[in-house]
């Protein structure tokens, strides 16, 4: 794997990062949903192309395949909080997702004082990522239209797959963790 950090890819990622910051402002400065989807809509594209063009262009790295899901999960964050704060969704959903973060930071913590490295990033671990990530910005355009409704029935089953596979994941990567931490020795992932 290439370990160039300055490559395409990773500029993409970059300034996909840069779309957090604006996406609050607009859902929770503007109350502007049509232009908050419109951006995460973007972020999910630019999402989508970084890891193309990194493959086409032979530009992966150990960096970019930690940063880009980095990102990934500081939109989820932003956007299951900012969510919550306009009460679109409930709380439970947002404590649900934070709890499981900061017991996998746990877990991650444990292993780092043993040699292990980072979990590798599973299947169901992006499927869990694109249900996120296609659920949430659909509550945007929930109305009272039938479109609206049709939009808040597809959000809410994104949303109850995503979190279903997110506590899956969850389990999965307590389980690596566990045997990690019972052999004492380097865990070295592969990067896909």
């Amino acid at each position: 794997m290439n370990e160039r950090i300055l490559t395409i890819p990773n500029g993409i990622t970059l300034v996909r990062a840069f779309g957090i910051p604006l996406f609050l402002w607009s859902y929770l400065g503007l109350h502007n949903n049509l232009l908050s989807f419109l951006i995460l809509a973007i972020g999910a594209l630019t999402d989508y192309l970084d890891g193309k063009i990194a493959r086409a262009l032979n530009q992966t790295s150990e960096f970019g395949a930690k940063f880009d899901p980095a990102i990934d999960r500081a939109y989820i964050a932003a956007t299951v909080i900012a969510l919550s704060v306009r009460h679109t969704l409930p709380f439970s959903i947002l404590a649900i997702l934070l709890l499981r973060d900061i017991w996998l930071a746990f877990v991650l913590l444990l292993m780092r004082r043993v040699g292990g490295g980072v979990f590798e990033v599973t299947f169901l671990g992006k499927a869990a990522t694109f249900n996120l990530l296609y659920a949430l910005p659909m509550f945007l355009l929930v109305g009272n239209s039938n479109i609206g409704k049709f939009f808040n029935s597809v959000a809410w089953a994104f949303t109850i797959w995503g979190v279903s596979l997110y506590l899956l994941t969850g389990i999965g990567y307590t389980r690596t963790g566990v045997a990690i931490l019972r052999r004492g020795n380097r865990f070295r992932p592969e990067i896909n």
